[in-house]
């Protein structure tokens, strides 16, 4: 199991940028898949990243492709979301989230597929 918390979260009007970072506990930080979900009022929680555990392999939802990076440092057990070009479709609250689970050609993108989850930050774009 690890532990997660994510920062970052705020206000920021539309064609804005906002960085959020989640903190890991754990000494096998590496072995884990790590993703960003979101979920917006009246809404499921939605896939918006993933990183493998070295980083090599990354995946974006297509509503945030080009806009959003995530990122992840080992040596620090933190993950990244930065995000540029803000949209008021955007706002939401952001989810940290790890998997132990293998995975073959596609990382996991379902919220089913992650078993440990952190509290959220809450983004809100102003239009």
């Amino acid at each position: 199991q690890v532990q997660l918390a994510e920062s970052g979260g705020g206000l920021v009007q539309a064609g804005g940028s906002l960085r959020l970072s989640c903190a890991a506990s754990g000494r096998t930080f590496s072995s884990y898949v790590m993703g960003w979900f979101r979920q917006a009022p009246g809404k499921e929680r939605a896939f918006v990243a993933a990183i493998s555990g070295s980083g090599a392999s990354i995946s974006y939802a297509d509503s945030v492709k080009g806009r959003f990076t995530i990122a992840r440092d080992n040596a620090k057990n933190t993950v990244s979301l930065q995000m540029n070009s803000l949209k008021a479709e955007d706002t939401a609250i952001y989810y940290c989230a790890a998997t132990g689970l293998g995975w073959i050609d596609t990382l996991p993108r379902r919220t089913a597929q992650y078993n440990n989850w952190g509290q959220g930050t809450q983004v809100t774009v102003s239009s």
